[in-house]
């Protein structure tokens, strides 16, 4: 990375750290005994990491101009090994937290191994960890690649991966140590909120700076779902975590919204989450690598489009559907309800414009585990949509809300939706990153598949049976209108099937470090060590059929 910097670049860099190190250093003094105070002096162990990285190869000769004419993918390098480390801690918590309901004396002594710190750190892990790193690292492939233009400078797309893996430590080690904003997803704290912000509000401007900058006319679908999530997870970021801390020398801070408010604009928040970063982004991915593995053509621009603008106006209206039988005025839980059934349409578009694209390749589906990965993303889309849509519904929602099958429905989307789109995309870049032609083992990608796979299936079903089953015991009366079970019967009830998840959850972790390994041992094996004279030029991915 130093020796691609210009002398620009290199105090433009140290400037940032320098500025980042002060920053850290003000809330450690402001701190003191508070969580704040050890966050800040992260903040400036990581400044004071990056200072001397840069000042180490600060004289190294300046890049020769050549370089403006390829494509820069370190940090697309970075961001796929990142996001393979946080996938293995993310699920490896989350398995610990499914054995600790299956066995409860797993946590240790003292509060942090407990399940509600747990907890958060697998979800944030998992979504933000592994699928942030992700959709970054992708998106700076394939921004480039569909607009033939490199990005427009060294620094930025370094300072949105780094600086939101700072944000996620930030984050994790909040949780460990019990101090979040309290709400649904358990948010980090308002420091951390608003140094998230600067990080997206950079990212996007980077996106718009390539967008800009193309030598390619057309903006290619995976691009308008890829700006999409950018925009909108800022939006939805901002105002969900609109807070007052109690003073600057403590963590500590109330929301600025209270009661009803409060939940409808954390559902607002959480069920666009679910939109925008966990279906727009990855529609990216879906839309840019099943094309390209498959060797064909989306099967229809114009269902891509109108999907777009379908998913992206409705699903803003869907997350009061969460609060169905609360507080919340019933016409606004009706509004939820309509638009998440309306959502089924343009969700299956998506689903059916990626399946139908297969025409004439599912021999390929067959013989290639990596756009096998991508195929069953697609079918655990349409499953995800078509249960979610239905779910919704008040009838249907008075029987699943609170138990097991809410779930069910959520991994069944995050493991066969995201995760499965995800490995596939990153299993279809690492080779052409690393100038290889294929994975280092053929083999262990297909083991890899069949363990996620199983793993998913065995957890979805386990939860499925399980919430139905707890649904049922909790409305069911004796003759004198009494409950025929009281709340330990169903938890017992359900113990056989949490045994299930766990051992679902622990396949799919399995899975994943058969990848993690894979793609090392890739990176390991490439000819010879990359700089970037190796990178591809610009447009020959598209003169490649890419």
């Amino acid at each position: 990375m130093i020796a691609q910097l210009t002398i620009q670049e290199r105090q433009s860099a140290l400037m940032i750290l320098g500025g980042l190190a002060l920053a850290g250093l003000a809330l450690a003094v402001a701190g003191g005994q508070d969580l704040l105070a050890a966050h800040g002096w992260l903040t400036v162990v990581c400044a004071l990491a990056g200072l001397f990285y840069v000042i180490s190869g600060y004289f190294e000769p300046e890049p020769s101009p050549e370089r403006l004419a390829r494509y820069y993918d370190e940090p697309t390098k970075a961001g796929v090994v990142i996001a393979m480390i946080w996938a293995i801690a993310g699920l490896f918590v989350g398995d610990w937290v499914a054995w600790q309901l299956v066995f409860p004396d797993l946590a240790f002594e003292g509060a942090w191994s407990s399940f509600g710190r747990l907890r958060p750190i697998h979800t944030s892990g998992v979504i933000f960890g592994f699928g942030g790193n992700a959709l970054i690292a992708t998106s700076f492939h394939v921004m480039q690649r569909a607009t033939r233009a490199r990005l427009p400078d060294q620094i930025t797309p370094w300072f949105v991966l780094l600086g939101y893996n700072l944000f996620c430590v930030i984050a994790a080690t909040g949780y460990l140590m019990g101090v979040t904003q309290s709400k649904e997803y358990a948010e980090p704290e308002w420091y951390a909120d608003i140094w998230l912000a600067i990080v997206w509000v950079t990212y996007f401007l980077l996106f718009l700076r390539t967008l800009a900058r193309r030598q390619e006319p057309h903006i290619y679908v995976a691009n308008w779902y890829y700006m999409a999530f950018i925009l909108l997870v800022a939006v939805l970021h901002v105002v969900n975590n609109l807070a007052v801390p109690i003073s600057f020398g403590s963590a500590k801070s109330y929301s600025v919204f209270s009661g009803v408010q409060d939940a409808m604009t954390q559902w607002w928040y959480g069920h666009n989450a679910v939109a925008f970063f966990l279906t727009a982004g990855f529609l990216g991915m879906l839309y840019y690598f099943l094309p390209v593995r498959a060797g064909r053509p989306i099967y229809s621009y114009r269902m891509s489009i109108i999907s777009f603008w379908g998913i992206t106006f409705m699903y803003m209206w869907a997350g009061s559907h969460h609060l169905h039988f609360t507080a919340l005025p019933q016409w606004v839980q009706t509004l939820g309800m309509t638009f998440s059934v309306m959502l089924l349409v343009p969700s299956w578009a998506s689903a059916s414009n990626a399946l139908m694209t297969l025409n004439g390749a599912w021999t390929k589906v067959r013989d290639d585990a990596t756009l096998r990965f991508m195929t069953v993303a697609a079918i655990f889309y349409g499953i995800s949509t078509f249960e979610g849509s239905f779910m919704a519904i008040r009838a249907v929602n008075s029987l699943s809300h609170y138990t097991d099958w809410t779930i069910g429905h959520v991994h069944a989307g995050a493991l066969g939706w995201v995760a499965m789109i995800t490995f596939g995309s990153i299993y279809a870049l690492v080779p052409k990153l690393w100038n290889l032609d294929t994975m280092y083992s053929g083999r262990l990608v297909e083991l890899h598949f069949w363990l996620a796979l199983s793993g998913t299936l065995v957890y979805v079903f386990a939860m499925w049976n399980s919430g139905i089953i707890q649904g049922l015991m909790w409305r069911s009366y004796t003759e004198a209108g009494t409950l025929s079970y009281s709340f330990i019967d169903s938890l017992v009830a359900m113990h056989p099937y949490y045994i299930a998840r766990a051992v679902g959850g622990l396949l799919f972790l399995l899975g994943a470090l058969v990848g993690f390994y894979n793609i090392v041992m890739t990176i390991r094996t490439a000819s010879a060590a990359q700089d970037e004279s190796d990178a591809p030029v610009l447009g020959a991915a598209v003169q490649a059929g890419e």
